[in-house]
């Protein structure tokens, strides 16, 4: 067995989401789903209007195993990105972490936080009308 296995790093996201809930003072909060299954979320984004970094993404949703524990690794990867990097995010990221294997045969699960979350930017943005930097912090 090797010390990747994406099946239990897909579980654990699954049965200990991170980052589950609302956030307070969240910039934008919305809700995204897939026609014709049950998954569903609720993306709450907080920006650093500054410098247009995610200071924090929280979640809440309901769904498969994919698109949830989705949803939670994407939490995990995107806060100190800037809003120019979240939008250039490739599904591919998400795909890798989850195994491809895995979710291959589920590919909207899988983006459903991710599309949703480019939405929240465009709003964002369209809000906000600043300009953004180009990578993560790290």
């Amino acid at each position: 067995m090797s010390a990747f296995d994406p099946i239990d790093t897909l579980l654990d996201h699954f049965e200990q989401p991170r980052n589950y809930g609302p956030l307070a003072d969240a910039d934008i909060v919305l809700d995204g789903s897939n026609p014709g299954c049950e998954d569903r979320l609720t993306l709450y984004l907080k920006v650093v209007a500054g410098t247009q970094q995610v200071a924090r993404l929280t979640f809440e949703g309901r769904g498969c195993a994919v698109s949830q524990a989705a949803a939670s690794l994407l939490t995990t990867l995107v806060p100190g990105c800037t809003l120019a990097n979240v939008v250039t995010l490739n599904a591919d990221v998400l795909m890798a972490e989850l195994g491809r294997d895995v979710v291959r045969n589920r590919p909207r699960c899988a983006t459903l936080a991710l599309d949703t979350l480019k939405r929240a930017v465009e709003l964002y943005r369209a809000d906000h009308q600043n300009g953004s930097a180009e990578s993560c912090s790290e």
